[in-house]
C-alpha cells in the first residue's frame, strides 16, 4: 500500500448556529481543501477539536470526511478515545468507512510510564485492521520517546509517527533508530514552521493546521523543498512563520485558526469551547490582523480601512489595527 507522504490536513470542523456538525459546509471545505493541492487530510486531530465531539460525532466526521473524499486523497483519521476499547472500535469503523490509516495519540490525563504507553499501542496494534500511525504530542498526552517507538515499530500494522514537538533534533533520532529496520515507516512532523528543515532532514510530509487556512502555499512549500529550490522554500517558510504564529499564541488554541479560516470564505461559526465577551473582542481585532497577513500572500483580500504597519507585537498590532478600522468608519462618516 501507498506510503504516506506530503501535506495533510488537521481539519476544523464548521458549526452550525445551533453548534451542531454543519455537513454542508464540511463537505465543502473538504472539497476546497482537494482543490488547493493537499495531499491528504486528518480529521479528528488536535485542530479539530476532537475532545469537544461525542463518540458519535466524531464517528460522523470521519464518515463524511471518507465519503466527500471519494478516494482522492488518502484520509488519515484521528482515532483516540479515552480507553482502548473504544479506540480499537473506532479503527474496526473506519477501516470500513475507507480511511487510509488511523492516527492515535497516546493516552491523555493520566501520565503514564513508557512501558504503559508500549502496552496500549502494543494493544491497538494486534487487534487493528487499518494501519496506525503513532500520535506523539507531549504537551497534551503521555510522551511516546524513542526507545518506545523503535519496539512499537516491529509491529507491521503500526506504519509512521506524526511527532508534534517541533524537535528537529528528536526527529532525527527517531529516523535513524527506525529506518534502517522499517524504511516502509512514514515520519510526519506537525509543527508547520519547522516543515522545510524536518523535510530535508527526510521526514515524509507534514501534517500542518497551517494548510487548513492556506493549503495552496503549505503545498508549494512542500514541492519547493522537495524540488531543492532551497532559496525559495526558505523565504516562504520564514514568511509562513509569521501567520503560524499570529494563529497559534494570540488566542486558546485553536481558536486562532478558525478566526483564519473564516477569512477564506467560510462559515465555520463558533467553537464548542465558550468565549468571554472579553475574548470575542479579542478575536474579531485578531481576524482583521490575520487579515492583513494573509493579504500579504495574496490569498485574500486587505481590509477596507487598510493595513497598519505590524510592529511584531501582536497586543499592538490589534488595537492599532482596531483604531484603524473606527477611524476610516468616522471618516466615512464625516465625524473626522
Amino acid at each position: 500500500m501507498q506510503k504516506l507522504q506530503g501535506i495533510f490536513t488537521p481539519n476544523i470542523v464548521p458549526l452550525d448556529s445551533r453548534g451542531q456538525i454543519n455537513e454542508m459546509e464540511l463537505r465543502r471545505y473538504v472539497d476546497w481543501l482537494i482543490d488547493r493541492g493537499v495531499h491528504g487530510l486528518y480529521p479528528n486531530g488536535s485542530t479539530g477539536e476532537f475532545t469537544r465531539f461525542t463518540v458519535e460525532e466524531r464517528r460522523r466526521i470521519i464518515k463524511i470526511s471518507c465519503e466527500q473524499a471519494a478516494g482522492r486523497v488518502p484520509i488519515l483519521a484521528g482515532a483516540a478515545e479515552a480507553n482502548v476499547r473504544e479506540t480499537i472500535a473506532a479503527c474496526e469503523l473506519y477501516h470500513e468507512y475507507g480511511a487510509r490509516a488511523v492516527a492515535i495519540v497516546s493516552p491523555f490525563y493520566y501520565k503514564l510510564s513508557p512501558e504503559s504507553v508500549y502496552a496500549y499501542f502494543r494493544e491497538i496494534a494486534l487487534n487493528s485492521p487499518i494501519d496506525v500511525t503513532l500520535y506523539n504530542i507531549p504537551m497534551f498526552a503521555s510522551p511516546i520517546d524513542v526507545p518506545t517507538i523503535q519496539r512499537l515499530a516491529e509491529f507491521d500494522r503500526v506504519i509512521g509517527i506524526k511527532d508534534s514537538t517541533g524537535d528537529v533534533a528528536f526527529m532525527c533520532r527517531m529516523m535513524r533508530a527506525i529506518k534502517p529496520h522499517r524504511p516502509d515507516f512514514t515520519f510526519l512532523t506537525g509543527w508547520d514552521v519547522v516543515l522545510m528543515p524536518m523535510l530535508i532532514m527526510g521526514v515524509d510530509g507534514g501534517t500542518n493546521a497551517t494548510s487548513g487556512i492556506m493549503p495552496e502555499l503549505m503545498r508549494k512549500l512542500y514541492d519547493l523543498t522537495m524540488a531543492g529550490r532551497f532559496d525559495e522554500a526558505q523565504v516562504l517558510q520564514l514568511r509562513i512563520l509569521e501567520v503560524f504564529d499570529a494563529m497559534l499564541y494570540s488566542a486558546d488554541f485553536p481558536e486562532g485558526f478558525r478566526a483564519a479560516v473564516e477569512l477564506r470564505g467560510f462559515d465555520f461559526g463558533a467553537s464548542r469551547q465558550p468565549l468571554s465577551e472579553t475574548q470575542k473582542v479579542d478575536r474579531q481585532a485578531l481576524q482583521r490582523v490575520l487579515q492583513c497577513i494573509l493579504a500579504d500572500f495574496g490569498v485574500v483580500d486587505a481590509p477596507s480601512e487598510g493595513c497598519a504597519p505590524r510592529t511584531g507585537n501582536m497586543q499592538q498590532d490589534k488595537v492599532r489595527q482596531v483604531t484603524d478600522a473606527v477611524m476610516a468608519q468616522l471618516r466615512e462618516r464625516g465625524v473626522v
